[in-house]
This record gives structure tokens, C-alpha cells and sequence, in this order.
């Protein structure tokens, strides 16, 4: 059986399940470039020192490389720094490699090691074009893109959003595959039981009558949860009485208290919620409001309300919009920042609630079964144009 690699830089929770679904389609073996530490995960933005309570590296063949970076991390180019990268690969009997992006200086070594051992790869990238920029970084990137992405012998897009990028770098349409964004939708649907969001709105003394809407993330300025307060304010002078439930910690964690109480919103705060925590906290909503800006390059809190049979709410500036949020029965969009657009869709989601099954037909269309596919036809596909290749060069010889 053809066996593939994939390059990733640390264990993600969202990962682990799409790695363990293709696992049972695929020989493969996951590379992992660093192991980020419970302080790590503080300073990423979650405020706290912890460690995933769901298991994200099981059921599936994994290593981790050796980290020669000064300075290791996720959240900077040179933070993951694996030169071993070919040597494994070499070793490894390996038909492809699979990078999980190209914004880490391990996964262009990975590239690079590939090409010289003559391998294919692939890459999966979820950037979209709506993340703010400077003028110059778009300028740089109109120069260098086209080329480097070229360099990949297929990509794999998760949105629609994700796919138009490729395309603005003019990036060869039969080389892109859907490969989409999803989460464990089995895994969240099971747990998210009427019985657990009972439970939790009893505890936070809230009547199982009134209307909640949930903000999950971290309290960063880029998700911009200072939006839903004002949106919520709105709602609440034309005589729609909503609550907030936050779940998550970050550095606005004080202005959006502020914010709530000045404008007599009841508010919620959860602090930081692993994830066995989530699917009674999306029980417990109506819904979910996800109001970033283009940062949010997808915003997989949207796949996992979904799951649970919560509708969503999100900013036109969010990757999954157009995927997700579009048809404006499980979905509403609004205009980034337009706090009265925002109030509008609040009041009609909680007059107007999308049946079960049409929350259910789209956490299908986006699954992990779908994920898994993508990637199993682009790995088929670049070792048939190998093959082809091969044979071609042969005949001429």
C-alpha cells in the first residue's frame, strides 16, 4: 500500500480526529515539529496552563522531530526547525508528503527535502484573502506566491474562501482538491444532550426560557467579543432580552466585563473550557456568534455548534461564511463590525430556528469523512502523474 507522510507542527485538537479517520484509509505516518507545553498553550492566547483532556495523538503512527529552533514555537516562521525532516523521509518509505501550510520554516524544509528525494507533495492551507494586510505584504506576496505555491504538486482547500485563494496565485485548477474544515461531528453530537444544557443553565442560574448567546474563543481583539455586547445592548433597547455565555479567557476579558455591566447584560463567564466541556456549553446556547475579522481564517467553533444542532451566526470576514453561514437557515452573516447588523440577525435567529436535519445535512457535507476523502484523492492522484511520468520518460528513453 502507498504510504504518506504529513508534516504538521504540533498536535491540534481539531487534527487528531481527521488524522485517525484517514488513518484507516492510508498508510501514514504523522511528523510532528514540535511539542508545545501547557505554558505554551497560556501564552498562545488561552490564559491558562493546561494540557487537551480529549486524547489528540491516538489511533494513529506519529513521531515528533527534533526542534533545533532558538526560540521554539508555533506562532513565529522560524519557531519550528526540523532538519531531520529529510532523513526521516528518506528512511521512511514514503510515496508523498503532506505539509500542513507554508507559514513555518519546517514545513518548507519539508518542501524542499521532498523535492530532492524526488517525492510528491501536497499542502493544505486554510488562508483566505479577506486577512488584513499591508500593502507591502501584498505586494511581496503577488511576487513570490505564484511560484511557491506551484511548487506543491497539489493543494488542498478547505472553504470556498480557501479555494479562491489558491486561485488568485494562479495556482492550477486540477491540482486542487476539497479537503474541507471539520471537526468530530459524531463525538459532539452524542454529548451535547438537552440533559447537560440543563444542567448547565441551571448552574449558572439561568431560566431554561430565555434566549443565550455563546461566545466561544479567546477574548482577543481580532474576534472582536466586544461587538456581541453592543449587538446585544441593541437587541435589548427594541425589547429582545438576551444573555451572554462566554467560553473562553483572553486579555479583553476585563473591557467585555466592564462593557456587559455597564450596559445591564447579564454575562457569563466560563473562563477556558476544554474540550470534553464544549458540547454541554453548546447545548446550553441557541446559538453561536463567531463576529472576527478576516484573521479568523475559518473559526472551526462554528463546525462544532453546528454538530451540536446550534445555529450560527458570523461575520462576513470569516473563512467559513461562505460555507457555513450563507443559506440563512442554519446561518446568518453580517458585516463585520456593523453592530446594528449584527442586533438584526440576533433577533431574527431567535424568532426564527432552523429544523434539526437541516443542521445535520451540512455538518455532513463538512466532516471528517469528507476531509479525509479530499486528501485520500489528491494523494491518489499525484502518484498516478508520478507513474505517468515515469512512463512517459521510459518510452523516451
Amino acid at each position: 500500500m502507498p504510504r504518506l507522510a504529513i508534516l504538521s507542527s504540533h498536535p491540534i485538537q481539531y487534527y487528531g480526529p481527521l488524522f485517525r479517520e484517514l488513518a484507516k484509509q492510508l498508510d501514514l505516518h504523522i511528523f510532528f515539529a514540535h511539542r508545545a507545553t501547557p505554558q505554551e498553550q497560556a501564552r498562545a492566547g488561552f490564559e491558562k496552563a493546561f494540557e487537551w483532556d480529549i486524547d489528540i495523538t491516538g489511533g494513529y503512527e506519529h513521531s515528533f522531530l527534533r526542534n533545533v529552533s532558538r526560540r521554539p514555537g508555533t506562532d513565529h516562521f522560524s519557531g519550528c526547525d526540523t532538519p531531520e525532516i529529510q532523513h526521516r523521509l528518506r528512511n521512511g518509505g514514503f510515496d508523498a508528503l503532506l505539509v500542513m501550510g507554508w507559514h513555518l520554516k519546517a514545513y518548507l524544509q519539508g518542501l524542499l527535502a521532498a523535492k530532492r528525494l524526488g517525492m510528491p507533495v501536497l499542502v493544505r492551507g486554510d488562508s483566505h484573502l479577506n486577512t488584513p494586510r499591508s500593502n507591502l505584504k501584498t505586494v511581496m506576496k503577488a511576487i513570490v506566491y505564484p511560484g511557491l505555491l506551484r511548487r506543491f504538486d497539489a493543494a488542498l482547500y478547505v472553504g470556498l474562501r480557501s479555494r479562491a485563494y489558491y486561485e488568485h496565485y494562479l495556482y492550477p485548477e486540477r491540482r486542487l482538491f476539497f479537503s474541507p474544515h471539520a471537526v468530530d461531528t459524531n463525538w459532539f453530537a452524542s454529548r451535547a444532550t438537552a440533559e447537560a444544557g440543563a444542567r448547565l443553565r441551571e448552574r449558572l442560574g439561568i431560566r431554561s426560557d430565555t434566549p443565550i448567546v455563546l461566545f466561544a474563543g479567546k477574548l482577543v481583539p481580532f474576534k472582536r467579543p466586544l461587538d456581541l455586547v453592543e449587538s446585544v445592548k441593541i437587541c435589548r433597547r427594541q425589547g429582545l432580552s438576551l444573555e451572554i455565555v462566554v467560553a473562553g479567557d483572553g486579555p479583553l476579558r476585563r473591557e467585555l466585563v466592564e462593557a456587559a455591566a455597564t450596559a445591564g447584560i447579564r454575562l457569563h463567564m466560563l473562563g477556558f473550557c476544554n474540550q470534553s466541556e464544549m458540547p454541554a456549553v453548546y447545548s446550553a446556547a441557541d446559538f453561536l456568534a463567531l463576529p472576527s475579522n478576516g484573521c479568523e481564517t475559518w473559526g472551526l467553533v462554528a463546525n462544532e455548534a453546528l454538530a451540536c444542532g446550534r445555529p450560527i451566526i458570523v461575520s462576513e470576514e470569516c473563512g467559513c461564511a461562505p460555507d457555513l453561514a450563507r443559506d440563512g437557515i442554519v446561518g446568518r452573516t453580517f458585516p463585520m463590525g456593523n453592530t446594528r447588523s449584527f442586533a438584526d440577525a440576533l433577533a431574527e435567529r431567535v424568532a426564527n430556528r432552523p429544523k434539526p436535519h437541516q443542521l445535520v445535512s451540512i455538518s455532513r457535507a463538512y466532516s471528517l469523512e469528507a476531509a479525509a476523502s479530499g486528501i485520500r484523492d489528491a494523494f491518489d492522484w499525484v502518484l498516478s502523474e508520478r507513474n505517468r511520468g515515469q512512463r512517459a520518460r521510459s518510452y523516451y528513453r
